[in-house]
């Protein structure tokens, strides 16, 4: 059977809402060592994800023409100013085979997990795919020694 998100998802998950401002986000994403942060109205609802990328590049940064230009991360602006709103995710009965299809297309790091009714319970991440990847490499090596014993 194959192995569902559910399996090797981060069930810990770390919200922000959308008038917080960045310097809040860029702390909470160190304190906690995560990259992804997903952005969350008051009722709970999913409505966005912004990435340490963001923080640290955000897309207005090129609308000035300096090179040499520099931005503070102050609470002036908000998360909901830089949050990527079209937020690519996988669900808890996904095969793992599926959402790592889904990270590989979108080029991204994470993604949020929703379960059937549309709420967030999760974070999967590239790290939470490579300990899958290692369970299997360690049950394969098992597998081959019983036979060889047998």
């Amino acid at each position: 059977m194959p192995t569902k998100v559910s399996e090797y998802m981060t069930q810990k998950i770390i919200t922000i809402q959308p008038d917080a401002g960045l310097r809040e986000a860029f702390f909470l994403m160190r304190d906690e060592s995560i990259r992804h942060l997903p952005v969350v109205n008051d009722q709970g609802k999913l409505v966005g994800i912004v990435s340490d990328r963001e923080l640290r590049r955000p897309q207005w940064v090129d609308e000035s023409p300096e090179i040499g230009h520099d931005y503070d991360l102050t609470d002036d602006l908000h998360i909901g100013d830089v949050m990527c709103t079209d937020v690519i995710h996988v669900r808890t009965y996904d095969t793992l085979t599926k959402a790592i299809g889904t990270i590989l297309d979108h080029h991204i790091g994470a993604a949020p997990v929703l379960n059937k009714a549309g709420e967030l319970v999760g974070m999967l991440s590239a790290i939470d795919l490579l300990r899958a990847f290692q369970d299997s490499l360690e049950s394969q090596k098992a597998s081959k020694k019983k036979k060889q014993v047998a």
